[in-house]
């Protein structure tokens, strides 16, 4: 169940996405691109929610941000700076809606400690590990190179394209995305899928 300030920053996530990449009208009428963002945002919502109640965990998604603008500790900003709304406005101005950051949300995730008693034994996995982190975030990527292929041969390319660049913005290991979940949860994983991701993206670009 998704709780009311996730579904909040959900929509004005596919919102916001929607209409940077439809401004220019580059990537088709806005109904269609709004509905074609909302089926690739929940896919991979849905996925790490799946994987994360597999693992006994709980995560909650919210809009990414940056508190934080130097290795020092006292680097940061007064309030957190909403970095998933400002990168696809400004990409979309850079590019003229033709590329648009779509890594915008992240997940923060808390332990089930009473289910992972049940399966371990009280105490003996009561917290989640970086691994099963980098496996919840994996598992969003895994669903969007999947649909993109499965969109593709069903002839719905502006699909097939949008789950291939979001799974490459969420890929990129930076901060609380996706990528940097999973590169340190194991490299030998975001290598994997780092490799299918970016043979997607060149073919992308034999489509255009």
């Amino acid at each position: 169940m998704l709780k009311k300030k996730e579904t909040t920053a959900i929509a004005i996530i596919i919102l916001i996405l929607a209409i940077c990449l439809s401004l220019f009208n580059s990537w088709g009428t806005f109904l269609i691109v709004l509905f074609s963002v909302f089926l690739v945002v929940i896919a991979n919502i849905l996925a790490k929610k799946a994987m994360s109640f597999y693992l006994d965990s709980k995560i909650e998604f919210r809009l990414w941000k940056i508190k934080r603008y130097g290795f020092k500790s006292n680097k940061e900003f007064k309030k957190p700076l909403p970095t998933g709304v400002f990168l696809p406005i400004i990409f979309s101005a850079l590019s003229l809606g033709n590329l648009i950051w779509l890594a915008s949300l992240v997940f923060d995730v808390k332990p089930q400690v009473y289910k992972a008693a049940k399966r371990q034994g009280l105490y003996s996995f009561s917290e989640t590990t970086e691994y099963q982190i980098g496996l919840i975030a994996a598992a969003g990527v895994l669903v969007s190179i999947v649909f993109a292929v499965i969109s593709y041969f069903a002839g719905w390319i502006l699909l097939a394209k949008l789950n291939i660049w979001f799974a490459f913005f969420s890929m990129i290991p930076l901060s609380d995305l996706d990528g940097n979940k999973i590169f340190f949860g194991s490299l030998v994983m975001w290598s994997f899928l780092a490799s299918i991701v970016l043979i997607g993206v060149a073919y992308i670009f034999l489509l255009v």
